[in-house]
């Protein structure tokens, strides 16, 4: 039911979008003038209300918080109430939480993430650790850190990012730089990654290493010291799977070509070889539900 729920918000949103896409198109004219002051005049009719509605609940003390609270956590009337400047939660602890939900992964990958700072809607993070100027930082940042956001803090402008590099062909690492991203909110286009259950790597057992399929894509997933960790099932060196590759403490061995790769250090080849394996976002625990992040 939970589901049926989220896919019909999600067919609103879309919805919503369309035509608000199809009014853009449209020439400038005195019918759009009024389509759009009747669109502005509705959003304020519905603000005012969900004020109320907001008022009301607090005035009813403790029975009334407690629907407030389960109203802020369903996904749909959350967004109502960022439109209308009535979340309760500010946003810089709603930034400040969704990186804290994706820290997990980026200490995996021996890195972490800072906020430095919040200014007019903009958010400036630093990635440091191994995480500064990783080739494969971007697609860290895209994949798991700007999804995490666009889910708690819809109403972010956009993201400054310092310690980025971009991602290279094949595990050439470029300096570290200054990435900035506008978000949805900001109206720059915004790439829509995907988060899927996995479901076979709940139960990975430490010191394992396991092949999965997710959407067309072979995957590893290792468990080291009890952290999952997943990468494209892609030798950086030659290209070969990586499914009967062997698993030493925390270091991964092609079997093919016999380079190894750091995994907790975002799959960097020892030695001076500057190959790097792909790196896959992934959320969760072993023994607990998994999720990895891929693009469309």
């Amino acid at each position: 039911m939970a589901a049926e729920v989220q896919l019909d918000a999600e067919r609103h949103v879309a919805r919503v979008q369309e035509l608000t896409d199809a009014l853009d198109g449209l020439g400038d004219g005195h019918a759009k003038e009024i389509a759009e002051d009747l669109v502005g005049a509705i959003v304020d009719l519905y603000g005012e209300g969900l004020r109320r509605v907001v008022e009301a609940l607090h005035e009813a003390g403790a029975p009334g918080q407690e629907i407030h609270e389960r109203l802020v956590q369903d996904g749909v009337v959350a967004s109502l109430l960022l439109i209308h400047d009535l979340y309760p939660i500010d946003l810089e602890t709603r930034v400040r939480e969704a990186l804290a939900a994706v820290r997990p992964y980026m200490e995996s990958h021996g890195g972490d993430v800072e906020l430095l700072g919040l200014n007019d809607g903009v958010a400036r993070l630093r990635l440091v650790g191994h995480c500064e100027g990783c080739p494969a930082s971007a697609a860290t940042l895209e994949l798991a850190i700007k999804e995490a956001l666009e889910e708690a803090a819809p109403d972010l402008a956009g993201l400054e990012v310092e310690g980025v590099a971009e991602a290279p062909k094949r595990g050439i690492a470029p300096s570290p730089g200054l990435l900035q991203i506008q978000m949805p909110n900001g109206g720059g286009p915004a790439p829509t990654p995907t988060w899927m259950a996995l479901d076979r790597a709940g139960d990975v057992a430490p010191g394992e290493l396991r092949t999965v399929t997710l959407r067309g894509a072979e995957l590893i997933v290792a468990n080291v010291d009890g952290t999952l960790l997943a990468y494209r099932s892609a030798c950086a060196g030659c290209d070969a799977g990586l499914g009967d590759a062997t698993l030493s403490g925390e270091i991964l061995t092609c079997a093919r070509c016999g380079r190894a790769f750091d995994l907790p250090r975002a799959g960097r080849a020892l030695g001076a070889e500057q190959a790097q394996l792909e790196p896959v976002p992934l959320l969760g625990r072993a023994g607990a539900e998994v999720k990895v992040a891929l693009a469309p």
